[in-house]
Formats: C-alpha cells, structure tokens, sequence
C-alpha cells in the first residue's frame, strides 16, 4: 500500500510551514518515528516524524519551499501492506512527537480513488471525482506564487520531476509575461543592459507571524509610552564583583537578569501591568503568575521566550535561564512551550544601539519595558556631580488596562530596585 502522508497541523493555529532540512531521500527505508523533515514554522524548528513504517516513494518540495498543512510531503510504500491490512494499519493510533507535535495528517492513497483521512479521532472515506481533469503537478510554494500572480498554472511548463511546476518556473513566466514586446535598431544594439534593482525574498514565516502579531497590537491596544532613566553604579558595581564568580560556573551574570527580576517584584505590586483586558466577556483578566519574555534578536528574526516565575527564583537561576534560551533562540532550537504563557515582556535593543524607543505591547499583554543603551553621564548625588551611569526605559502600556499612575509607580518601583539592587533580596 502506498499512501502521501501530508503536512499535518503540530497546533498553534499552525497554517505553513518551510522547509528547512530533508533527512531521508527516496528509496529509503524508515521506522515509525524517524524524522523525515525538519520545518520551520512561524514559532519554531521541528522535525516531522514518520506516521509508520515503509520506504521513501517519493519527497514533495525543496529546502526554502512553503508547505501549507495539508499540502504532501512524503509518499510511502508500506511494503506488503493490502486489504484489511492496509485498513487495519491506517486505524492505528498516530505517534506523538516529543515536543507535542502530534502526527495528524490526511493519508492519500496513491494510484486508488480513495481518500483515507487518518487522525487521532479515527478513520473516514470519501470517494473522488474520477471525471475531474487531471491536475497539474506543482509544489506548495509554486501554486501560491501562481495565485497571487494571477497566473493559470496549468499555462506553466514545468521543469521539475516529472514535468512538476516549481517556484522558480513561476518566477521565470511571470519575468518572460512583464517583458515588453521590442524590435532591435541599431542603436539597441549598442544600448547597456540594465541591473536589476530590485531583489524579491519570500518573507519567512517568523516575519509573517511578526508583521501578523505588529498589526494586531496597533489594531488593538491603546498604547501609550513612558520615558524614564535610572542612575546604576551600585548596580553595576555588584555586577561586576559577581560575574567573575558566576562565570567559573559557565553563567554570564548581564544587567538584563536583575531588570527581570526587578520587573517580577513590581508586578507583584502593580497587577494591571501582569494583566490583559476580554472586551467581549467584560472582564479584566489579573495574573498571579510573572512570566517574563525575553525578546531575543536571531538572524531569522525576533522571538520571545520565556523565563517562568521570575519572581519565584534568584538572580543568579534568571542569569542561567537567558543564557540558556538565547542560545536556543539562535539556534533555532526553541520550542513551543519556552514561549508560551507570558505575561509581561522586555526588550532590551540598548546592546545594539539606541536610548529610547516605543515598544509595541506583546498583544493581549498589558505592556513591554524597552531598555536602552547604558551611558556613563555627569549626574547629581548629595548636591554633586559626580560620574554615573545612566540607564534608559521605555515603558509602553495598554492604556485601556493600566491609568497613568499606575505605569508611572511601576516605573518608580523598577528604578528603585535597579538603583538599589540589595533591595532585590530583602523584598
């Protein structure tokens, strides 16, 4: 029996998903489990595993190519498998990936007329129509450019396997369609052929789920931003007396571990900043939890994972836990769960540049603490001026859910356990 085990939805409201890494080739057998493709979606890196056992008929798409859930992926021949048997395999429950990415996808059977949906929730089948003409062969990636280029597919040469019209056969028809019709004068001949201007990139899927999530924010949150600097030599005078020491444990000891742990004690103070407003139930939702995202720049992107009840844990665990997950973070390797159920987030764009901002809110949160550039300034102790250092903040709030004072005394609160960072243990 063969079957095209499709793209199945790993949650998340998952809709595509790109190919990162192939890890079998056709021809090849596989077990159960074993990882056929590793995608990146628009939150993380995973690896698709097999539904069953078999050998590789045949692999639909390249590395970069868009696959939307549902679309094929790999066609396998589970050898020796007919009849009731064929049935009785399919009625298996799906293996379970190990980051919660269940195996949930549509098996179509090759070269039958039926169509054998297999999920968690069981088996169904469905006839199709035999006396629909043939459909055109193309990757995911090329049937989507076609759409949005207005352009019958069917109309396309295909120059992939087996005649399969690919994302660069579209790219090339739409360049040959745009060229004007011209005849060749004399003077053409010797005309320099123009450069191109212009270069055209898919957007990857994290920068659709940032655009995505950047709307919905403006769309939906009333923003209003808070400028404020705090004065940290003492800060950064215990900083430094305990990097050294941490760093023999392998812990990178950052000015961001105490903001986090700054930020989760004034929430305990201030709710309306650790909360989030249901408009449609009529309720303001106040969270008894601090999770606190980090928004870590990759070179695929932003992404904001989470340090769980920083309230809860020292300085020195919040240390451990960013350098843990910016690693993670740059290597593509976060999962779903280390970004899930923030509650308050923090980015911190001061170690590449830039004093004050206006963050957009991490939506429904209720708001972002922005953390600029640290710079050493004159400023005015016990009636002197004297050296300091002086640390930005850009606090934008949902000003739907939290008043101007109460931003305003939760900034106050950050700055006094920045400014005091002893304060932070004796709270």
């Amino acid at each position: 029996m063969r079957y095209i085990f499709k793209f199945p939805d790993i949650g998340e409201g998952l809709e595509e998903g790109t190919i990162v890494e192939w890890h079998v080739e056709k021809g090849q057998s596989v077990k159960m489990g074993d990882s056929l493709v590793t995608m990146e979606t628009d939150k993380v890196v995973t690896a698709i595993p097999s539904p069953r056992d078999g050998v590789i008929a045949a692999k639909f798409g390249k590395v970069g190519e868009t696959v939307h859930v549902g679309s094929a992926l790999v066609e396998i021949d589970m050898v020796g498998v007919e009849g009731e048997a064929a049935v009785a395999e399919v009625n298996k429950p799906e293996p379970v990936e190990e980051e919660g990415a269940g195996v949930v996808g549509t098996l179509e059977v090759a070269g039958n007329s039926a169509v054998l949906s297999a999920s968690k929730e069981g088996v169904s089948s469905s006839s199709s129509d035999t006396n629909k003409a043939a459909k055109v062969l193309a990757t995911p990636v090329a049937r989507a450019l076609a759409r949005e280029s207005g352009i019958d597919i069917n109309s396309v040469k295909g120059t992939g396997p087996a005649g399969r019209v690919t994302k660069d056969d579209i790219l090339r028809f739409v360049t040959d369609r745009s060229k004007p019709a011209r005849t060749i004068s004399s003077a053409a001949v010797s005309a320099p052929v123009s450069e191109n201007l212009v270069e055209i990139e898919p957007l990857s899927q994290m920068r659709k789920t940032i655009a995505r999530n950047m709307i919905q924010s403006k769309h939906n949150a009333a923003h209003m931003t808070v400028f404020e600097e705090v004065e940290i030599s003492e800060l950064d005078r215990i900083r430094k007396k305990y990097k050294e020491i941490l760093s023999q444990n392998g812990i990178k000891l950052t000015y961001l571990a105490f903001i986090v742990k700054a930020v989760a004690l004034s929430l305990k103070k201030f709710r309306a900043l650790n909360a989030e407003i249901d408009m449609d139930r009529g309720n303001m939702i106040y969270k008894k939890y601090y999770n606190i995202g980090i928004a870590i720049d990759t070179p695929k992107g932003l992404v904001v994972p989470v340090i769980r009840n920083a309230d809860k844990i020292s300085v020195k665990e919040i240390a451990s836990q960013i350098q843990e997950i910016s690693d993670k973070a740059r290597d593509g390797k976060l999962t779903l769960d280390e970004m899930k159920d923030g509650t308050f987030t923090i980015t911190s764009y001061g170690s590449i540049g830039g004093l004050f901002a206006v963050p957009v809110i991490n939506y429904p949160q209720a708001a972002i603490l922005g953390v600029g550039r640290i710079s050493k300034r004159p400023v005015v102790k016990d009636d002197a001026v004297v050296p300091g250092l002086v640390l930005p903040l850009s606090l934008s709030v949902d000003h739907r859910i939290a008043d101007g004072g109460e931003t305003a005394r939760f900034v106050n609160s950050v700055m006094d356990y920045l400014a005091d960072p002893v304060s932070i243990i004796m709270d």
